[in-house]
């Protein structure tokens, strides 16, 4: 299997300092993030939503996938991430990613696309790689 890369760099304190992100792929290329970013209302990006975007992507891809083994294709998935980050025993951590997914599936109906939603929820590599540490709801609808 694949081994991706990102580099992250880092100077300064932690609330005064400042960061960057590249991607192997450079499709993040010096992407700027700080505490202000993070812990604040700055308008960098930040891990937690980074991750957010990993979640969402990859619930989706795999949604498309069982979507596809029911024998029908999506027009279209739409999923949205919503990653929480609360302060636990004195330590800011990831408690949450909340999925909300509205699929367009020709010939699907409702009560399977629920199945294998739910499904997926728990089989996606990015909702595995954070159950144990994260809860993970999903909110899934057909347009």
């Amino acid at each position: 299997m694949a081994i991706r890369k990102a580099t992250a760099i880092w100077s300064g304190t932690l609330k005064t300092g400042k960061g960057n992100l590249t991607t192997e792929s450079g499709t993040l290329k010096n992407i700027n993030y700080s505490f202000h970013d993070r812990f604040e209302d700055g308008k960098g990006t930040n891990p937690e939503e980074l991750i957010a975007a990993a979640h969402a992507g990859c619930f989706s891809m795999a949604l498309s996938g069982g979507i596809e083994k029911a024998g029908h294709v999506a027009e279209s998935i739409e999923t949205v991430a919503h990653v929480t980050l609360d302060n636990v025993n004195g330590a800011p951590t990831v408690t949450k990613s909340h999925l909300v997914c509205t699929a367009k599936v020709p010939g699907l109906d409702a009560a399977a696309f629920q199945e294998i939603a739910t499904a997926t929820k728990g089989g996606c590599p990015i909702s595995r790689l954070l159950m144990g540490s994260a809860e993970i709801t999903l909110e899934a609808k057909l347009a």
